[in-house]
């Protein structure tokens, strides 16, 4: 196997439905350069069984029982062995064939974090126009609390140097686990770069999962941490 360049943790809650394509597509896309590491998040589909026939040598399978997606990323953070780690959904919302594009950038100056923006990108936004709303003002707001100058911070494609990633002490279960993340970045002072990405939003009817309740939540996340002392945005050695 070539020296492990990224770590693709994959959280998955009753997912079989697209599962193995995105899969396959990400095994074309990474090649073995990459490592994905499965998190079923106690699914009641085939999901697991799936993930296990799919699973390269490099590739990593784990389960859990279901308590919700940030638990799922944050487990699967702890076992990331690449330099780079990212995020990919299950769904096929996402083109995985983008993520060497982010990594490329990223190391081209070891950066300590990308993110893939959809805004940059001439495309379809959304499927729910108030789903398109709602992700512009969460970006506005953390512009205005952090001071920040992105387009998209919702996106699923946040690509953070693993060395840095395992020192954020990351809490939330929930939905709540990706401003967390973004929020802990920013007060530590890292500068989050975007790159135009392609997205293909998927309709409630087709699975997508997060609500109008999540936004409230990520609300308050944002304005949480912007008081926090910063000191505590970091694990103490062990």
């Amino acid at each position: 196997m070539n020296q492990l360049r990224l770590s693709i943790v994959m959280p998955i809650y009753n997912e079989g439905a697209t599962l193995e394509e995105i899969t396959r597509r990400v095994h074309n896309a990474c090649g073995e350069f990459s490592q994905i590491i499965f998190v079923d998040d106690g699914s009641r589909d085939q999901s697991l069984v799936i993930a296990q026939e799919m699973a390269r040598e490099q590739d990593i399978v784990l389960t859990k029982e279901n308590g919700g997606k940030g638990s799922a990323v944050r487990m699967g953070y702890e076992h990331a062995e690449g330099h780079y780690t990212i995020v990919q959904d299950a769904d096929l919302e996402y083109d995985p064939e983008e993520i060497i594009t982010l990594l490329e950038f990223a190391e081209k100056d070891n950066l300590p974090v990308v993110y893939g923006s959809r805004r940059l990108k001439k495309q379809k936004q959304f499927v729910h126009f108030l789903f398109f709303i709602g992700g512009s003002l969460l970006t506005h707001l953390c512009n205005i609390l952090y001071f920040s100058r992105l387009t998209d911070q919702p996106t699923c494609y946040k690509m953070v140097r693993t060395d840095i990633l395992k020192t954020i002490p990351l809490h939330e279960d929930d939905f709540r686990f990706d401003p967390e993340l973004t929020c802990m970045l920013l007060r530590r002072g890292y500068t989050i770069l975007e790159r135009p990405i392609s997205y293909h939003p998927r309709s409630l009817e087709e699975g997508k999962k997060i609500c109008w309740k999540d936004w409230f939540r990520w609300v308050w996340v944002f304005f949480k941490l912007r008081f926090v002392p910063v000191s505590k945005m970091k694990k103490r050695a062990t």
